[in-house]
């Protein structure tokens, strides 16, 4: 059953933010930003996936799961939907009055020849290659970026570097841009981040600080790196686990059975319990098992 859409509503929020909502015809959240279109998908985790197309010209309210192939990450609900897209409205209308402007230049970077440059300002372009791109700065640029995050070979990828240009150079980015950025450099570096804003991230505020304090926690562990649902024991999952989560042939290995209902990956990953979780070593699930108990 289709949810009911009230077209005045939603039509006024489309003339205050440049954001026009409906519901898709099974019953979705959907939105148009310019020539993006987006939707709320619901997830098994009762959460819900962001989702987007491009150069969608059909009306919103006949779009369907199936017509969105592009996803950026999790949601908690409605109200975080609308939140974001109008942030999207609000980046689409900052990016055009940055007015940055694409060139062609010969040059190469460490991910290959630039195939398409964005220039942003003077001394800081964004190349594209053929797999990877990032930005190059001139020297001066690069003399401004702080000591712990400068890059000697002035170049800063486009995963994650990419923010601490961003970070630099802040009048050069959309507010969501500088919002993100500001999000991977804490959980990227946050040693530098800590020193830069002169005060220190809390647990849950950084992941690299707190993928941290897990292993200094679980360094006599065994943390598991690798699992499958077992074929020899019903409702059990097999697991390989090593001292601290470490990998590399120096690492010693144990298996241990699991109950797939206790079973849940983590965020660091999951730590055997000794008292509950039986050393394994019986036929395998694992192809080319060849490891051994300890």
């Amino acid at each position: 059953m289709n949810t009911p859409r009230s077209h005045t509503s939603e039509s006024s929020t489309a003339d205050a933010c440049g954001v026009e909502f409906d519901r898709g015809a099974d019953g979705i959240a959907v939105a148009r930003v310019g020539d993006l279109v987006f939707a709320l998908l619901p997830s098994r985790d009762g959460r819900h996936l962001l989702a987007s197309a491009w150069n969608v010209s059909r009306p919103l309210a006949d779009l369907r799961r199936e017509d969105f192939y592009s996803y950026h990450g999790s949601i908690d609900d409605e109200a975080g939907f609308r939140e974001r897209m109008i942030e999207q409205a609000e980046h689409r209308r900052e990016l055009k009055a940055l007015a940055r402007q694409t060139m062609r230049m010969n040059c190469n970077t460490p991910w290959g020849p630039s195939q398409g440059a964005t220039l942003y300002a003077e001394g800081v372009i964004s190349h594209s290659t053929a797999g990877h791109g990032g930005f190059k700065l001139s020297s001066e640029r690069n003399a401004a970026i702080n000591p712990l995050l400068r890059a000697d070979d002035e170049f800063y990828e486009e995963d994650a570097a990419w923010a601490i240009v961003a970070l630099t150079f802040p009048d050069l980015f959309t507010r969501y841009e500088r919002k993100v950025a500001e999000e991977i450099v804490r959980d990227s570096w946050p040693d530098a981040w800590e020193t830069i804003f002169g005060r220190s991230l809390a647990p849950g505020q950084s992941r690299e600080k707190d993928a941290r304090a897990f292993a200094r926690a679980h360094a006599d562990d065994w943390v598991v790196i690798s699992a499958i649902r077992s074929e020899h024991h019903l409702d059990m999952t097999e697991v390989i686990a090593t001292l601290g989560g470490k990998r590399g042939d120096g690492a010693k290995e144990r298996r241990f059975l699991v109950p797939s209902a206790d079973y849940a990956a983590g965020r660091f990953g999951f730590v055997i319990d000794e008292t509950k979780h039986a050393a394994y070593s019986g036929p395998s699930s694992f192809v080319g098992w060849r490891g051994g108990s300890v």
